[in-house]
């Protein structure tokens, strides 16, 4: 992926950070103010494949309508290209991957076709070890793997911001490729290239995607998504 600006990498690590009261390993007396959130209701039975998105504050559309975060726009353009499947963002604000990993069991109670994992921006953004963070995605993928063996897995890439040192950020970008490369699962690059940072995709707070901001990302994450669910769900057109 190629690199991106200090603006750039802020605004995905704050945009991730819409603010739970969780503490995590290595966050002890940070405080965090709670904003938004978004759950996934407990899937029904249906023949439908399932796409459940584990996330931060972009997959809950912190601030938006849900109608217009990314996951309801990604679930448009399968809908648009005749692919039979149900898209549910699981998108918790705030969030830190070890957060993600506490929640995964509860959010992989039914059957999922396919797995994206959008979690870490906020282990960047407040400088949580890499070591860890690696281990937690890892461990999520486990947890995915125990609960659905044949589930397709796609790992978000995410960034740190500069001001921790060259040293952290390129350590924090390396560990999802690392992690990607190592458990045999998909990685979606950056998705909020061309997008974060940009005042006219992006809120009045200049860190959340607007509606348009979040049209963009969704078609950056289905350019690795679709051939994806393509494959498994295949188009009636």
């Amino acid at each position: 992926m190629k690199s991106v600006g200090w603006r750039i990498v802020a605004a995905l690590g704050l945009a991730a950070c819409g603010g739970s009261q969780e503490k995590t390993a290595g966050e002890a007396g940070v405080p965090v103010v709670a904003v938004e959130s978004t759950q996934a209701a407990a899937p029904t039975p249906t023949a439908v494949p399932r796409v459940l998105i584990i996330g931060t504050s972009l997959t809950a559309g912190l601030g938006l309508d849900p109608d217009s975060a990314y996951p309801a726009v990604l679930q448009r353009i399968a809908d648009s290209l005749g692919i039979a499947v149900r898209v549910d963002g699981a998108g918790l604000s705030g969030e830190t991957s070890a957060g993600a990993l506490r929640r995964a069991d509860w959010l992989l109670r039914g059957p999922a076709a396919v797995v994206v994992i959008e979690t870490g921006a906020n282990d960047g953004l407040r400088g949580l070890d890499v070591d860890s963070t690696r281990a937690n995605l890892r461990a999520i993928i486990g947890k995915v793997r125990r609960a659905n063996p044949t589930a397709r897995i796609l790992l978000a890439q995410m960034e740190a911001p500069r001001n921790l040192g060259p040293a952290y950020t390129r350590a924090f970008h390396g560990a999802f490729g690392e992690v990607a490369a190592a458990e045999g699962v998909g990685l979606i690059p950056f998705f909020l290239e061309g997008v974060a940072g940009v005042p006219a995709l992006n809120q009045d707070d200049g860190i959340h995607p607007n509606e348009e901001g979040a049209r963009r990302a969704a078609r950056a994450m289905w350019a690795s998504l679709g051939p994806v669910l393509e494959g498994i769900a295949p188009s009636a057109r």
